[in-house]
């Protein structure tokens, strides 16, 4: 049975970063001193009737420790923009997430958290199984936000253990005027970026990304 929940707040391995900053620099410091050993060479095989000038070298030697300052600054702004990614991470693992992703029953009731959809007058929650099979159609309040399910199928006995689909059918009149998922919470075991984007592992073995998170609270 559908019962009220009480209060819901508003709503792997870490990819490794910052790896090729750290192998560059000293293939940056071997270059710098095979440029000297060549600028040395240089000076001691040029020509002494035509000999080059001072200022030369110094161009030379002042073009080369300015590209290589460059490229220094570039592997230290890496190596912090890894480090505030990698921080960004961390925010996300051991919270609960709230989203549309479908939720483990085990036994335990689940708390869930309604879509508001104006002018409904009756609501219908419809669970569904993981091939996506109806297995239960309650009734509910179509004012309520908060939700507990106990996982009482339609044959009223227990649902078996497994991930299952929630979604709120909003009616008025009679007519269906609205169909949305219900949320539910799943903590966050593991955050990784994946292609430019954070992909986060689920403690009971899902995978969203992050742009599906509508709400997070601590464990309570």
């Amino acid at each position: 049975m559908i019962t009220p929940a009480q209060g819901i707040p508003d709503a792997a391995t870490p990819q490794r970063l910052g790896a090729s900053a750290q192998n560059t620099a000293p293939a940056m410091t071997t270059d710098f001193e095979t440029f000297l050993r060549m600028l040395t060479v240089q000076m001691q095989n040029q020509n002494p009737l035509n000999p080059m000038e001072s200022q030369e070298f110094a161009v030379q030697l002042a073009t080369f420790s300015g590209v290589e300052q460059q490229v220094r600054s570039n592997q230290l702004l890496e190596a912090l923009s890894a480090r505030m990614g990698v921080s960004e991470l961390a925010g996300w693992v051991g919270m609960e997430a709230l989203s549309d992703a479908p939720v483990r029953l085990n036994g335990a009731p689940v708390e869930l958290v309604a879509p508001q959809v104006q002018g409904a007058d009756r609501a219908r929650l419809v669970v569904r199984n993981a091939f996506g099979t109806e297995v239960a159609r309650q009734e509910i309040d179509p004012t309520a936000r908060r939700l507990q399910f106990d996982g009482i199928g339609a044959d009223g006995f227990a649902l078996p253990p497994g991930d299952y689909a929630f979604a709120v059918e909003s009616l008025h009149r009679g007519e269906v005027i609205a169909t949305n998922p219900a949320l539910g919470y799943a903590r966050v075991q593991e955050a990784r970026f994946d292609a430019g984007a954070i992909s986060l592992m689920l403690a009971d073995g899902g995978v969203i990304d992050s742009t599906r998170v509508q709400g997070l609270r601590s464990p309570g």
